[in-house]
Protein backbone atom coordinates (compact mmCIF):
# COMPACT_ATOMS: atom_id res chain seq x y z
CA UNK A 1 0.00 0.00 0.00
CA UNK A 2 2.93 2.13 0.72
CA UNK A 3 4.47 1.76 -2.44
CA UNK A 4 1.43 2.71 -4.77
CA UNK A 5 1.00 5.68 -2.74
CA UNK A 6 4.55 6.67 -3.28
CA UNK A 7 4.33 5.95 -7.01
CA UNK A 8 0.81 7.54 -7.44
CA UNK A 9 2.56 10.78 -5.81
CA UNK A 10 2.94 14.35 -7.72
CA UNK A 11 6.05 15.01 -9.52
CA UNK A 12 5.91 18.76 -9.80
CA UNK A 13 8.62 21.14 -10.87
CA UNK A 14 10.79 22.87 -8.24
CA UNK A 15 9.65 26.11 -6.65
CA UNK A 16 11.54 29.25 -7.90
CA UNK A 17 12.94 30.34 -10.85
CA UNK A 18 14.85 27.90 -13.68
CA UNK A 19 18.45 27.94 -13.59
CA UNK A 20 19.42 29.42 -16.44
CA UNK A 21 18.23 32.49 -15.57
CA UNK A 22 21.06 33.88 -12.97
CA UNK A 23 23.21 33.13 -16.50
CA UNK A 24 21.10 35.52 -18.64
CA UNK A 25 20.47 37.95 -15.77
CA UNK A 26 24.54 37.99 -15.78
CA UNK A 27 24.81 38.65 -19.29
CA UNK A 28 22.60 41.04 -19.62
CA UNK A 29 24.25 42.84 -16.68
CA UNK A 30 27.64 42.81 -18.00
CA UNK A 31 25.82 44.54 -21.73
CA UNK A 32 24.16 47.33 -19.81
CA UNK A 33 27.68 47.81 -18.22
CA UNK A 34 29.27 47.60 -21.82
CA UNK A 35 27.28 50.10 -23.47
CA UNK A 36 27.00 52.44 -20.36
CA UNK A 37 30.98 52.56 -20.26
CA UNK A 38 30.63 53.37 -24.75
CA UNK A 39 28.14 55.85 -23.77
CA UNK A 40 30.86 57.36 -21.43
CA UNK A 41 33.91 57.21 -23.59
CA UNK A 42 31.93 58.64 -26.44
CA UNK A 43 31.82 62.51 -28.23
CA UNK A 44 29.34 64.15 -29.82
CA UNK A 45 30.32 65.65 -33.59
CA UNK A 46 27.91 68.49 -33.98
CA UNK A 47 29.08 69.55 -37.61
CA UNK A 48 28.60 65.34 -38.37
CA UNK A 49 25.51 65.58 -36.54
CA UNK A 50 23.99 68.31 -38.77
CA UNK A 51 25.39 66.90 -42.08
CA UNK A 52 23.80 63.39 -41.30
CA UNK A 53 20.43 65.13 -40.33
CA UNK A 54 20.57 67.62 -43.10
CA UNK A 55 20.88 64.57 -45.46
CA UNK A 56 18.11 62.22 -44.07
CA UNK A 57 15.62 65.41 -44.32
CA UNK A 58 16.53 65.68 -48.16
CA UNK A 59 16.34 62.11 -48.96
CA UNK A 60 13.47 61.38 -46.67
CA UNK A 61 11.68 65.03 -45.40
CA UNK A 62 8.58 66.81 -47.55
CA UNK A 63 10.52 68.81 -50.60
CA UNK A 64 9.93 72.49 -51.02
CA UNK A 65 7.48 73.23 -54.06
CA UNK A 66 8.64 75.83 -56.77
CA UNK A 67 5.97 77.30 -59.16
CA UNK A 68 6.88 77.58 -62.75
CA UNK A 69 4.90 79.18 -66.00
CA UNK A 70 6.58 76.77 -68.55
CA UNK A 71 8.49 73.44 -69.30
CA UNK A 72 11.65 72.93 -67.71
CA UNK A 73 13.98 73.50 -70.51
CA UNK A 74 17.69 71.99 -70.48
CA UNK A 75 20.63 74.40 -70.64
CA UNK A 76 22.83 74.27 -73.95
CA UNK A 77 26.33 74.12 -73.36
CA UNK A 78 27.07 76.41 -76.65
CA UNK A 79 25.27 79.29 -75.49
CA UNK A 80 27.06 79.05 -72.35
CA UNK A 81 30.39 78.54 -73.45
CA UNK A 82 30.25 80.22 -76.72
CA UNK A 83 29.48 83.54 -77.93
CA UNK A 84 28.64 84.76 -81.25
CA UNK A 85 31.77 86.00 -83.90
CA UNK A 86 31.99 89.56 -84.40
CA UNK A 87 31.31 90.44 -88.55
CA UNK A 88 34.58 91.28 -90.44
CA UNK A 89 34.19 93.09 -93.64
CA UNK A 90 34.86 90.31 -96.59
CA UNK A 91 37.70 92.07 -98.94
CA UNK A 92 36.34 92.57 -102.32
CA UNK A 93 38.59 91.87 -105.48
CA UNK A 94 39.12 94.51 -107.71
CA UNK A 95 37.71 93.93 -111.10
CA UNK A 96 39.52 95.30 -113.97
CA UNK A 97 39.61 94.76 -117.69
CA UNK A 98 43.19 93.79 -119.41
CA UNK A 99 43.07 93.06 -123.00
CA UNK A 100 44.99 94.58 -125.89
CA UNK A 101 42.61 93.53 -127.94
CA UNK A 102 39.09 95.83 -128.11
CA UNK A 103 36.73 93.08 -129.31
CA UNK A 104 37.50 90.54 -126.10
CA UNK A 105 34.44 91.19 -123.82
CA UNK A 106 35.68 89.37 -121.20
CA UNK A 107 37.01 90.68 -117.95
CA UNK A 108 39.91 89.30 -115.95
CA UNK A 109 39.30 89.72 -112.40
CA UNK A 110 42.39 89.47 -109.58
CA UNK A 111 43.40 90.45 -106.98
CA UNK A 112 46.59 92.80 -106.94
CA UNK A 113 47.78 91.03 -103.81
CA UNK A 114 47.43 87.78 -105.59
CA UNK A 115 49.24 88.83 -108.38
CA UNK A 116 52.28 90.09 -106.19
CA UNK A 117 52.23 87.04 -103.84
CA UNK A 118 52.53 84.96 -107.08
CA UNK A 119 55.22 86.94 -108.66
CA UNK A 120 57.24 87.04 -105.51
CA UNK A 121 57.17 83.16 -105.21
CA UNK A 122 57.71 83.11 -108.51
CA UNK A 123 60.87 85.32 -108.54
CA UNK A 124 62.17 83.19 -105.18
CA UNK A 125 61.20 79.66 -106.95
CA UNK A 126 63.38 80.67 -109.74
CA UNK A 127 66.36 81.85 -108.22
CA UNK A 128 66.05 78.78 -106.06
CA UNK A 129 66.06 76.11 -108.81
CA UNK A 130 68.92 78.18 -110.05
CA UNK A 131 70.99 77.60 -107.27
CA UNK A 132 69.45 73.59 -107.01
CA UNK A 133 71.04 73.42 -110.76
CA UNK A 134 74.13 74.34 -110.08
CA UNK A 135 74.86 72.66 -106.92
CA UNK A 136 73.66 69.35 -109.10
CA UNK A 137 76.45 70.62 -111.96
CA UNK A 138 78.68 71.13 -109.12
CA UNK A 139 78.08 67.35 -107.70
CA UNK A 140 77.38 65.63 -110.89
CA UNK A 141 81.23 66.97 -111.94
CA UNK A 142 82.67 65.43 -108.73
CA UNK A 143 80.41 61.88 -108.76
CA UNK A 144 81.70 62.26 -112.60
CA UNK A 145 85.40 62.68 -111.63
CA UNK A 146 85.54 59.57 -108.99
CA UNK A 147 83.60 57.20 -111.70
CA UNK A 148 86.32 58.25 -114.15
CA UNK A 149 87.36 54.82 -114.94
CA UNK A 150 84.33 53.07 -115.05
CA UNK A 151 82.73 55.39 -117.03
CA UNK A 152 86.07 55.05 -119.59
CA UNK A 153 84.97 51.74 -119.72
CA UNK A 154 81.62 52.44 -121.17
CA UNK A 155 79.23 51.06 -117.95
CA UNK A 156 78.62 53.98 -116.05
CA UNK A 157 77.25 57.34 -117.31
CA UNK A 158 76.93 60.90 -115.46
CA UNK A 159 74.74 63.86 -116.54
CA UNK A 160 72.13 66.19 -115.11
CA UNK A 161 68.68 66.82 -115.84
CA UNK A 162 67.56 70.30 -114.59
CA UNK A 163 67.94 69.46 -110.57
CA UNK A 164 68.39 66.07 -111.02
CA UNK A 165 71.62 64.31 -111.44
CA UNK A 166 71.47 60.96 -113.18
CA UNK A 167 73.82 58.01 -112.41
CA UNK A 168 73.66 55.28 -114.64
CA UNK A 169 74.77 51.91 -114.91
CA UNK A 170 74.73 50.16 -118.31
CA UNK A 171 73.78 46.37 -118.40
CA UNK A 172 77.12 45.88 -119.55
CA UNK A 173 79.43 44.64 -116.90
CA UNK A 174 76.61 44.70 -114.47
CA UNK A 175 74.07 41.78 -115.99
CA UNK A 176 73.73 39.36 -117.91
CA UNK A 177 70.80 39.06 -120.17
CA UNK A 178 67.71 38.31 -118.65
CA UNK A 179 69.04 38.10 -115.27
CA UNK A 180 68.46 40.60 -112.29
CA UNK A 181 71.55 39.30 -110.09
CA UNK A 182 74.58 41.99 -109.64
CA UNK A 183 77.65 40.70 -111.55
CA UNK A 184 80.55 39.95 -108.85
CA UNK A 185 82.93 41.97 -110.52
CA UNK A 186 80.73 44.83 -110.27
CA UNK A 187 80.28 45.03 -106.74
CA UNK A 188 82.99 47.58 -106.48
CA UNK A 189 81.44 50.27 -108.22
CA UNK A 190 78.39 49.67 -106.39
CA UNK A 191 80.12 50.73 -103.55
CA UNK A 192 81.85 53.53 -105.27
CA UNK A 193 78.39 55.03 -106.22
CA UNK A 194 77.07 54.38 -102.44
CA UNK A 195 80.01 56.33 -100.67
CA UNK A 196 79.29 58.86 -103.88
CA UNK A 197 75.61 59.23 -102.24
CA UNK A 198 76.60 59.28 -98.33
CA UNK A 199 78.20 63.17 -99.05
CA UNK A 200 75.05 64.20 -101.92
CA UNK A 201 72.09 65.24 -100.11
CA UNK A 202 68.68 64.70 -101.55
CA UNK A 203 66.08 62.64 -102.53
CA UNK A 204 67.21 59.05 -104.48
CA UNK A 205 65.27 56.90 -106.99
CA UNK A 206 66.56 54.03 -108.14
CA UNK A 207 64.68 53.04 -111.36
CA UNK A 208 65.02 49.68 -113.85
CA UNK A 209 64.86 49.60 -117.38
CA UNK A 210 64.75 47.44 -120.26
CA UNK A 211 63.71 47.44 -123.69
CA UNK A 212 60.86 45.84 -125.48
CA UNK A 213 61.71 42.27 -126.40
CA UNK A 214 59.32 40.24 -124.64
CA UNK A 215 61.24 38.43 -121.29
CA UNK A 216 61.18 34.50 -122.39
CA UNK A 217 62.94 33.18 -119.51
CA UNK A 218 60.86 31.30 -116.57
CA UNK A 219 62.16 33.35 -113.00
CA UNK A 220 59.60 36.44 -113.86
CA UNK A 221 56.59 37.06 -115.50
CA UNK A 222 57.43 40.18 -117.90
CA UNK A 223 59.81 43.04 -118.38
CA UNK A 224 58.14 44.68 -115.71
CA UNK A 225 59.59 42.05 -113.05
CA UNK A 226 62.72 42.08 -114.43
CA UNK A 227 63.22 46.00 -114.21
CA UNK A 228 62.25 45.91 -110.96
CA UNK A 229 64.08 43.24 -109.77
CA UNK A 230 67.60 44.99 -111.43
CA UNK A 231 66.52 47.94 -109.48
CA UNK A 232 66.05 46.09 -106.51
CA UNK A 233 69.30 44.12 -106.62
CA UNK A 234 71.19 47.35 -106.75
CA UNK A 235 69.41 49.32 -104.31
CA UNK A 236 70.08 45.80 -101.66
CA UNK A 237 74.09 46.16 -102.67
CA UNK A 238 73.59 49.62 -101.55
CA UNK A 239 71.60 48.84 -98.31
CA UNK A 240 74.60 46.49 -97.38
CA UNK A 241 75.89 49.90 -95.59
CA UNK A 242 74.32 50.73 -92.75
CA UNK A 243 74.72 54.15 -92.88
CA UNK A 244 72.77 54.59 -95.73
CA UNK A 245 69.48 56.10 -94.80
CA UNK A 246 66.74 54.19 -96.33
CA UNK A 247 63.90 56.96 -95.93
CA UNK A 248 65.66 58.26 -98.86
CA UNK A 249 65.04 56.15 -101.65
CA UNK A 250 62.44 54.95 -104.09
CA UNK A 251 62.95 51.61 -106.20
CA UNK A 252 60.48 52.04 -109.51
CA UNK A 253 60.55 49.43 -112.36
CA UNK A 254 59.53 50.96 -115.68
CA UNK A 255 60.38 47.83 -118.21
CA UNK A 256 60.68 49.51 -121.55
CA UNK A 257 57.95 52.67 -121.10
CA UNK A 258 61.10 55.15 -120.58
CA UNK A 259 63.26 54.25 -123.26
CA UNK A 260 66.28 56.67 -123.96
CA UNK A 261 66.37 55.32 -127.87
CA UNK A 262 64.48 53.54 -130.71
CA UNK A 263 64.20 49.65 -130.25
CA UNK A 264 65.21 49.38 -133.51
CA UNK A 265 68.56 47.81 -133.65
CA UNK A 266 70.50 45.72 -131.16
CA UNK A 267 72.86 48.47 -129.74
CA UNK A 268 70.15 51.29 -129.33
CA UNK A 269 68.17 48.41 -126.96
CA UNK A 270 71.60 47.65 -125.46
CA UNK A 271 71.70 51.48 -124.48
CA UNK A 272 67.65 51.38 -123.15
CA UNK A 273 68.68 48.16 -120.47
CA UNK A 274 70.34 50.16 -117.80
CA UNK A 275 69.47 50.93 -114.02
CA UNK A 276 69.30 54.55 -113.37
CA UNK A 277 70.10 56.11 -109.23
CA UNK A 278 68.51 59.40 -109.95
CA UNK A 279 69.37 61.91 -106.96
CA UNK A 280 66.68 64.95 -106.90
CA UNK A 281 68.27 68.33 -105.51
CA UNK A 282 64.93 69.64 -104.13
CA UNK A 283 61.68 70.47 -104.92
CA UNK A 284 61.90 73.96 -106.50
CA UNK A 285 61.26 72.51 -110.15
CA UNK A 286 58.26 71.10 -109.44
CA UNK A 287 56.92 73.65 -106.91
CA UNK A 288 57.70 75.84 -109.80
CA UNK A 289 55.52 73.89 -112.29
CA UNK A 290 53.16 73.71 -109.89
CA UNK A 291 52.65 77.53 -109.39
CA UNK A 292 52.75 78.19 -112.97
CA UNK A 293 50.00 75.86 -113.77
CA UNK A 294 47.60 77.73 -111.22
CA UNK A 295 44.91 80.38 -112.26
CA UNK A 296 45.95 83.57 -111.86
CA UNK A 297 45.61 85.49 -108.83
CA UNK A 298 44.52 81.95 -107.32
CA UNK A 299 46.84 82.38 -104.18
CA UNK A 300 44.89 79.28 -102.48
CA UNK A 301 46.24 76.13 -101.99
CA UNK A 302 49.60 74.93 -99.84
CA UNK A 303 51.88 77.80 -98.84
CA UNK A 304 55.08 77.24 -100.59
CA UNK A 305 58.03 77.57 -97.88
CA UNK A 306 61.63 77.49 -100.35
CA UNK A 307 63.79 77.18 -97.26
CA UNK A 308 62.59 73.44 -97.15
CA UNK A 309 62.77 72.54 -100.68
CA UNK A 310 66.71 72.12 -100.58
Amino acid sequence: MSDDSEDKKCKCPPAGSPLWMATFADLMSLLMCFFVLLLSFSEMDVLKFKQLAGSMREAFGVQNQIKVEDIPKGTSIIAQEFSPGRPEPTPLNEVRQMTVNNDLNSLDVRSREGEAQIEDELKGLEELRRQQEEQAQQEAVAVAQALAAEIGEGSIEVETDGTRIIIRVKERGSFDSGSAELKFQYIPVIAKIRDLLLDISGKVAIEGHTDNVPYSGRRFESNWDLSAARALAVAHELFADRRIDQSRFNITGYADTRALAPNSTAELRARNRRVEIVIQKGDAEEALDRLQSRPDGDTEGTPIDPSGLF
